[in-house]
């Protein structure tokens, strides 16, 4: 490479060849540094995703790439972009993602999120009208504060004849809220779903049948273990009820969006899969396989999906498609239509509707 360089006068050259000496070792540097990277990746996908077959042929797209210099250059995010567009042209996955972290960042348990979307994770929890509890959910995560707020909107809305639970701007996360509200809503233990996992993750203690609780390594009591197979876990997601019984008779409604995703699909599928509730909107995200963030060398992070949700009578989940609702509306006026059906008038219904409308997209996901 340095021949390149003879025509420079002599003087030019003593300057140039340190300069592009020290280039040279931070490019291979650099280099080695993503390689690594790549190769932890690849490694990854074979070992923790979902569906083996599937990840065995990420990692084989990932080696291929790599030596052939499909990446060379590339660092930062403009390798995690490339590294992600390569995975999702294999086999297209809601979840799957690779991103450059912030220095000092931690890996996430959370959804991986691209919106830039900084919206509460439960807003407007109110009397919509008399009787009428409304409720807005963005995000299920393992946090006590949230559990507490989510117990609490129950508590002084248990009298409600009609829930309406708005999941329309809901990116995702954990069973932990999720298992409070339907402690409420089930008259008596109900099997509203079935997970695997790969048990590669479950065995490291990596997976979401935790939900950050050290206390329960085997789990909360709502996701039952049953038999699996050498390669994965199972578990039956059911209704744990605690013995308050004033939201059993309650008419429940769950507003959706193309925007609802991951643990917001869950919710919504169980419900409706039990038919506990009305869906009304249109089909969901179609995120379906659940997961957590691993980190990898040089600073980057990738969400893994090692496991899904499913029908327990059919096998049959939602990845790709959505769940579909019972009541197809423009999300915009899914709340319009349940206030229209409960005997408001249009008018009425579009006052409310607008007063509590949601500040965050409804729009497909990019």
């Amino acid at each position: 490479m340095l021949r390149n360089l003879t025509f420079l006068p002599a003087c030019l050259m003593a300057l140039a060849s340190p300069a592009v000496a020290s280039a040279q070792t931070a490019a291979m540097a650099a280099t080695h540094t993503e390689m690594k990277t790549i190769e932890a990746l690849a490694d990854r996908l074979a070992s923790d995703f979902v569906y083996p077959e599937v990840g065995l042929r990420y990692s084989a797209m990932l080696r291929q790439g790599s030596s052939t210099g499909r990446y060379a250059g590339l660092t930062g995010r403009a390798l995690a972009e490339r590294l992600t567009a390569d995975l999702q042209a294999v086999q297209a996955d809601g979840h799957l993602r690779v991103r450059k972290m912030a220095e000092n960042e931690e890996a996430s348990r959370l959804p991986p999120d691209a919106s830039g979307e900084k919206l509460p994770d439960i807003e407007q929890a109110q009397w919509l009208a008399p009787g009428i509890a409304f409720v807005r959910f963005n995000l299920f995560p393992p946090d006590p504060t949230m559990l507490a707020a989510t117990t609490k909107f129950l508590s002084d809305h248990a009298s409600a004849k009609i829930m309406i639970f708005d999941i329309r701007t809901h990116r995702g996360g954990t069973t932990m809220p999720i298992d409070e509200i339907f402690s409420r809503l089930y008259e008596k233990p109900t099997r509203l779903a079935t997970m695997s996992m790969r048990r590669s993750v479950e065995d490291a203690m990596r997976g979401p049948v935790q939900d950050g609780d050290k206390d329960a390594p085997q789990g909360p009591p709502s996701l039952k273990p049953i038999a699996g197979t050498p390669q994965e876990s199972m578990r039956e997601h059911w209704s744990m009820p605690k013995g308050d019984t004033r939201l059993h008779n309650a008419r429940v409604y769950v507003l959706t969006s193309p925007r609802t995703a991951s643990a917001a699909e869950h919710f919504a599928f169980a419900l409706k899969l039990t038919g506990r509730a009305t869906l009304v909107g249109s089909a969901t995200a179609g995120a379906n396989h659940f997961g957590g963030e691993q980190t990898l060398p040089g600073g980057y992070a990738v969400f893994v999906p090692f496991g899904r949700t499913f029908d327990p009578k059919t096998g049959a989940d939602w990845e790709g498609k959505g769940v579909t609702p019972n009541v197809r509306v423009q999300p915009e006026g899914a709340l319009v239509r349940v206030l229209e059906k409960e005997g408001l008038s249009q008018g009425h219904a579009q006052r409310l509707s607008a007063r509590v409308a949601p500040r965050g997209s409804m729009l497909p996901r990019n």
